[in-house]
């Protein structure tokens, strides 16, 4: 059985969504981490966060290893700045694709991270309503 990871929100998740580590901090305040509905949004926020991370690799090893070293004899048919394509991608191109991978990791969690604040919100909003309802009764 692996091991779930930490699922505290950090000062790192807030950064990206405009808060300081003392909004933050305060956000999480009377959060229950361990209720069932806000353990799975952190579980499927952290397979998509994995899911991602092994594609994008996937890219860089194919890139990295198969462009530049395995299929190098195939790519240097084509030449970019009149050197082969095969010798480009083992000197430059896969250097170029890892700092392009590394944008794109960027991007796509900052967007999974808010849809994941988004989805927090709405799970505590439906809470302190039920709450409220609660009280009222």
């Amino acid at each position: 059985m692996t091991e779930s990871p930490d699922f505290s929100e950090s000062s790192s998740a807030a950064a990206s969504h405009g808060l300081d580590s003392r909004e933050a901090a305060s956000q999480v305040k009377g959060r229950d981490l361990h209720r069932p509905e806000v353990h799975a949004a952190l579980v499927r926020y952290w397979k998509r966060n994995l899911l991602i991370m092994r594609s994008l690799l996937v890219v860089w090893a194919v890139v990295g290893l198969g462009c530049g070293v395995l299929f190098a004899d195939w790519l240097n048919v084509y030449k970019v700045g009149g050197f082969p394509l095969g010798f480009w991608f083992a000197q430059q191109g896969s250097i170029v694709i890892f700092v392009l991978l590394i944008l794109i990791y960027c991007l796509m969690l900052n967007r999974l991270d808010r849809q994941h604040h988004e989805e927090l919100q709405r799970i505590n909003e439906k809470s302190d309503s039920t709450r409220r309802t609660r009280s009222k009764q």
